[in-house]
């Protein structure tokens, strides 16, 4: 990184919040687990991650993180509908609720839209893809009564790795009902959605999810993931790492690296500070 970019980015990373970040213990390979990631996070000034499992809830585990770390950072915790949880199991989504979790996400691995581009790095079962849609292509009356426990408890709902359509369609009944809704990154390979459209649920009231690992994985570049944010309006962006794994750069250190990229493109620092701050705590409940 340039060393005035990166000063710029490191006082930026002050106070942000990464609702992205993978941690151990993990049927994945992980690179830190839950303590050591929060206190890193913490160490940068940072104010809060998002612990987030593919396969359980990490909602109980943001909990023992708060009480038993020293980290200044806090833990928050979601739940990913893939099968190790039921799928579309609206139980599982009020007991992880119930436990203060702040995201749920609709199915990510194990959904149609992902597994029709094969298994990702790490998949260990075969199964039958996860979709959001019945036969005639409606929503499924199951994703309503999702949508009403995630109003109930004020959290978040996010689109996972549905397809563009079902997560547009999903998006927009969300809004409908009431429910505060999240696009989960669009410029990622499996679930690429055009930046008008991104725009127009944005304008609706979505938060879109931009991810460093989008840029560092080759799915974007960062002159193209820039724009993205200036047609959508940073107003509606949160910026975070989709990082944790074992073979890659730590989390902190990737959101560093995309703060300053960031900047070498033109987006500035209020813009950034919005989608490190301001939209996260959207996100998460913590203001309105």
């Amino acid at each position: 990184m340039d060393q005035e970019f990166e000063k710029r980015a490191q006082a930026l990373l002050v106070g942000a919040y990464d609702l992205h970040m993978h941690a151990a213990p993990s049927p994945f390979n992980r690179l830190l687990d839950d303590f050591a990631l929060v206190d890193e996070a913490g160490q940068a000034g940072m104010a809060g991650i998002m612990l987030k499992s593919h396969y359980e809830s990490t909602a109980a585990r943001a909990k023992l993180v708060n009480q038993h770390s020293d980290s200044s950072a806090v833990a928050y915790g979601g739940i990913v509908l893939n099968w190790p949880v039921g799928g579309l199991n609206p139980y599982a989504v009020e007991n992880a609720l119930k436990r203060d979790a702040k995201i749920v996400w609709m199915p990510t691995r194990d959904s149609q839209n992902s597994l029709y581009a094969g298994d990702m790095p790490g998949d260990f079962f075969s199964r039958k893809g996860i979709t959001i849609l019945d036969e005639d292509g409606a929503l499924k009356p199951v994703v309503f009564e999702i949508m009403d426990i995630v109003k109930k408890y004020g959290a978040a709902l996010a689109t996972g790795h549905l397809s563009p359509e079902e997560s547009v369609l999903l998006c927009r009944e969300g809004v409908r009902r009431g429910v505060r809704m999240v696009l989960t990154h669009p410029e990622f390979d499996r679930t690429v959605v055009d930046p008008q459209a991104q725009k127009e649920l944005a304008d609706t009231g979505v938060w879109v999810e931009k991810c460093w690992y989008n840029i560092a994985e080759g799915n974007c570049v960062a002159q193209e993931l820039a724009e993205h944010i200036r047609i959508v309006g940073a107003e509606h962006c949160f910026m975070c790492t989709d990082r944790g794994q074992g073979n890659r750069e730590h989390p902190v250190e990737a959101m560093l690296r995309f703060i300053s990229i960031l900047l070498e493109q033109g987006i500035s620092e209020e813009e950034v500070t919005s989608m490190l701050q301001d939209v996260p705590a959207k996100v998460l409940g913590l203001v309105s």
